[in-house]
C-alpha cells in the first residue's frame, strides 16, 4: 500500500512539474511577443486589417485641334452604409427620413430602404449598397441625406470613388484617340494617343486613401478624405479637326456599308504641316455594323497595288531614266515574266502610250516595261532610290502600333527574284501601310518635302503650355522639285483628264489630284478580293490637304476598283471641306469688289431671305459666294470657268423652280 501511495505522489510531481515548466514557457513566450517581437506582430496586424488604397489619379483630357473635348476622365461614386457604426439613437431618428430620401432618388418605396436598413444593422452589415456609379453631383446630394450627413464616423457614410474614361464624340476616331480595356488576367492595353502619352503626360500622380478590412474580403474607408490627394495628369490637345473628323467617317462608313466591305480606314492629313486632321478605321462585325475595330491606318502593311506607282514613278524620273514623254509599247494588254503575267485592266491594252499616260490610265504592262526596262541589268539602283526616299522606314510614330514597310532588296539572295522588280512597278510584292504611302504622296504635294505625321500640338496644364509640338521634316528632298512638279502635273490629270482613272470624281467647282489603287489580295489561291484605294490632294494647284481612302475586300459583284469604291470617298471629303471650311482664304481671287457690288449683294441676299423664288443679280460676285446663295435658294448651279461671275442664264427679278438649272458664266 505505501509503495502504491508513493508511486502516485511521483506521477503528481511528475505532471505538476511538467505543467509548471509548460506555464514558464508560456510566460516566457509571451514575454518575447510583448516585448522583444511586439512591434513585428503589431504591424502585421495592423497590416492585415488596415491599409493604404490607391487611389488613380484622373488622366488628363484630350482635346481636338479648336478645343473640343475628345476624352475626359469622369469622376464615379459607390456610396455605402456601415449599419453598425451609428448610435441606435441616431439610426432611429434619421432611419425614415433617410428612407424618404432614398425612395426619391431610387423610385422605390419609403418601407423598402427601412425594412432592408433595419435588416443590414441586425446583420451587422458595414458595407451596405446604397447607390453604384454615379456622377458628382449626385453624389454631393446623397452625401447630405439625413444621416449620412454625419460622416464616416457617426453616420456610417462609405464613398468610393473611381475614373471612368468616356469619349463625348462616340466610337468617332476612337482607336486613335485610345482608350483603356483590361483583359481577365488584368493587364491594361491603352491603344491611340492615350496609350503612346498617357504614361508621360495623361496619366498624373495616384493618391492613397486608408481602408479598415470588415471582414468577408471587404475593406471599407477609415475617413472620408484622402491620405494623399491624386494630382490629375496633364491635358493633351490633339491635330484632329472635329468637323473634318465627322466628314471623313461618315463618308467611309456609308461607302463600306454600300459595298460590304470588310474594313477601311481614311486618313486626312494638313500639306504643309502634316497635322492629322481626320482618321476613321472601321471594321465589319458579324452583324454587318461598323465600329473602330483596330487602327488600320497605322498598324496595318499590305500591298498598295497601283498606288505605288507613283513611288516608281517618281524614282525613274529622278534618276533620269525615263521621261514623261517616254513612249513605251503596252502589248495589247499582257506581259508575261517566268510564266506569271501581268495584264491591264482594258482588254487589248492602250497600245503605245507615253510613259505619263501609262500613269494616267494606270496602264499595268506600261509601268512594268518602263521600269523592268531601265533597271533590269542593275535592279538595286532602283530599289537603292526608293530607300534613299525612306519607303524602307517606319515613320517612328509615337503612336503603338505602326506596321513594317517591306522592300525587298537585290542584295537579299534569300528572298529576290526575278519577279520582284517588275512586281514592284504596280505595287505587288511591297507593302506599306496607309499613312506611310500618304505621307510620300503629301511628300510629291509638298514639291518633294517630306513631313512627319503629327498628331498632337501641345501638352497643357490648364493654361500653361508644358510640351510644344512643332513641325518635323522627315526628308527635306525625296525628289528633285521637277520630278515633283512634273507628278503633281500627272496627278491632275489623272482626275481632271477623261481618260484618267478617276475621271469619274472631277469637277470643275474644285480641283483634285492623285491615284487610283485596284490591288488583288489573297490572289494566291485565285480569291476575288481586292483592295481599292486612291490616295491624292487638294487644292491641285495649291495642296492644302493630302488625303488616303483605301478599303478592303468590298462585295466585287457592286465594284472593286479603286475609282468605283475608294474615289468617290475621297471626293466626298474634298467636297465638304471646300464647303464648311474655306480653303480659299489663302488665295487672292478677288481683290476688285467694288462698293456697288457689295451693296448689291446684301441688297439680293436679303431679298432671297425673303423671297425664295426671286433671281438675284450675282453678277460681278466671286463664284463660290453666287453658288453659296443660290444654292441657299434651293436651285441648281452650273459653272462655266473660275473667278468671277460675268452671265447668268435667268436674268435678276425672274420667279424660279424648286431644282430649277442656273447656268453662271465665270472668267
Amino acid at each position: 500500500m505505501a509503495v502504491s501511495e508513493k508511486n502516485i505522489l511521483n506521477r503528481l510531481y511528475f505532471i505538476a512539474g511538467c505543467l509548471f515548466i509548460f506555464g514558464v514557457l508560456v510566460v516566457f513566450k509571451l514575454l518575447t511577443i510583448q516585448y522583444v517581437q511586439g512591434d513585428k506582430y503589431r504591424d502585421l496586424a495592423e497590416k492585415r486589417t488596415v491599409k493604404n488604397v490607391v487611389i488613380p489619379a484622373n488622366r488628363g483630357n484630350v482635346y481636338a485641334a479648336d478645343g473640343s473635348l475628345l476624352a475626359t476622365s469622369i469622376p464615379k461614386y459607390d456610396i455605402r452604409f456601415d449599419a453598425i457604426t451609428p448610435s441606435a439613437k441616431s439610426f432611429e431618428e434619421n432611419l425614415k427620413p433617410l428612407s424618404d430620401a432614398m425612395a426619391k432618388y431610387t423610385g422605390r418605396s419609403s418601407a423598402y430602404y427601412q425594412k432592408e436598413l433595419r435588416r443590414a444593422r441586425k446583420n451587422k452589415n458595414r458595407y451596405f449598397l446604397l447607390a453604384r456609379d454615379i456622377g458628382y453631383s449626385d453624389y454631393i446630394k446623397l452625401r447630405n441625406f439625413p444621416l449620412l450627413k454625419l460622416g464616416a464616423f457617426k453616420g456610417g457614410l462609405i464613398v468610393e470613388q473611381t475614373t471612368k474614361r468616356e469619349h463625348p464624340m462616340g466610337g468617332i476616331a476612337q482607336r486613335t484617340i485610345g482608350y483603356e480595356r483590361t483583359d481577365e488576367a488584368g493587364n491594361v492595353t491603352r491603344p491611340g494617343i492615350d496609350g503612346a502619352f498617357g504614361t508621360k503626360y495623361l496619366r498624373g500622380k495616384d493618391g492613397q486613401r486608408l481602408k479598415q478590412k470588415i471582414g468577408k474580403g471587404q475593406w471599407k474607408p477609415i475617413v472620408d478624405y484622402n491620405q494623399i490627394e491624386p494630382k490629375d495628369g496633364y491635358d493633351v490637345y490633339t491635330t484632329i479637326d472635329v468637323n473634318i473628323q465627322d466628314i471623313a467617317h461618315h463618308a467611309l462608313l456609308e461607302q463600306l456599308e454600300y459595298f460590304e466591305a470588310e474594313h477601311g480606314s481614311v486618313i486626312v492629313m494638313e500639306t504643309k504641316t502634316g497635322e492629322i486632321k481626320a482618321i476613321s478605321n472601321l471594321g465589319r462585325t458579324s452583324k454587318g455594323t461598323y465600329y473602330e475595330k483596330l487602327n488600320y491606318a497605322v498598324g496595318e502593311s499590305h500591298e498598295p497595288g497601283s498606288t505605288f506607282k507613283l513611288m516608281a514613278m517618281v524614282a525613274a524620273l529622278d534618276q533620269k531614266v525615263i521621261d514623261t514623254s517616254t513612249v513605251v509599247d503596252t502589248e495589247k494588254g499582257v506581259l508575261s515574266f517566268y510564266g506569271r503575267k501581268v495584264r491591264d485592266s482594258k482588254y487589248g491594252g492602250y497600245g503605245k502610250i507615253s510613259a505619263a499616260k501609262a500613269f494616267e490610265v494606270s496602264s499595268n504592262t506600261g509601268m512594268v516595261k518602263l521600269i523592268n526596262n531601265a533597271y533590269k541589268n542593275n535592279p538595286k539602283k532602283f530599289v537603292n532610290k526608293l530607300y534613299d526616299m525612306g519607303l524602307n522606314k517606319k515613320l517612328d510614330l509615337p503612336i503603338i502600333g505602326e506596321g513594317v514597310p517591306l522592300i525587298t532588296h537585290p542584295s537579299d539572295k534569300k528572298n529576290w527574284d526575278g519577279l520582284d522588280l517588275p512586281w514592284m512597278a504596280f505595287g505587288y510584292g511591297v507593302q506599306l501601310t496607309p499613312l506611310q504611302t500618304l505621307t510620300f504622296y503629301n511628300a510629291i504635294a509638298n514639291d518633294g518635302e517630306m513631313v512627319k505625321p503629327r498628331f498632337l500640338r501641345e501638352v497643357k496644364e490648364f493654361d500653361k503650355t508644358i510640351v510644344p509640338f512643332e513641325r518635323e521634316v522627315i526628308n527635306p528632298q525625296v525628289c528633285s522639285k521637277a520630278t515633283a512638279k512634273k507628278m503633281q502635273q500627272i496627278m491632275k490629270n489623272v482626275v481632271e483628264k477623261e481618260h484618267g482613272t478617276a475621271h469619274n470624281i472631277y469637277s470643275p467647282n474644285y480641283s483634285m489630284a492623285g491615284k487610283t489603287g485596284t490591288c488583288q489580295t489573297e490572289y494566291w489561291i485565285e480569291s476575288r478580293r481586292y483592295i481599292s484605294s486612291f490616295a491624292g490632294y487638294f487644292p491641285a494647284e495649291n495642296p492644302r490637304y493630302s488625303c488616303i481612302v483605301v478599303i478592303h475586300k468590298p462585295d466585287y459583284k457592286k465594284g472593286y476598283y479603286g475609282s468605283t469604291v475608294a474615289a468617290p470617298v475621297f471626293k466626298k471629303i474634298a467636297q465638304k471641306i471646300y464647303r464648311d471650311t474655306p480653303i480659299v482664304d489663302e488665295i487672292e481671287l478677288v481683290e476688285a469688289r467694288n462698293t456697288s457690288v457689295e451693296t448689291e449683294y446684301e441688297k439680293y441676299y436679303k431679298t432671297a431671305q425673303i423671297y425664295k423664288t426671286i433671281m438675284p443679280d450675282v453678277m460681278g460676285l466671286p463664284v463660290m459666294d453666287a453658288v453659296a446663295l443660290l444654292e441657299n435658294m434651293g436651285v441648281q448651279v452650273k459653272i462655266n470657268g473660275a473667278g468671277v461671275v460675268k452671265s447668268q442664264s435667268v436674268a435678276k427679278g425672274q420667279k424660279l423652280k424648286r431644282n430649277q438649272t442656273i447656268v453662271l458664266s465665270v472668267s
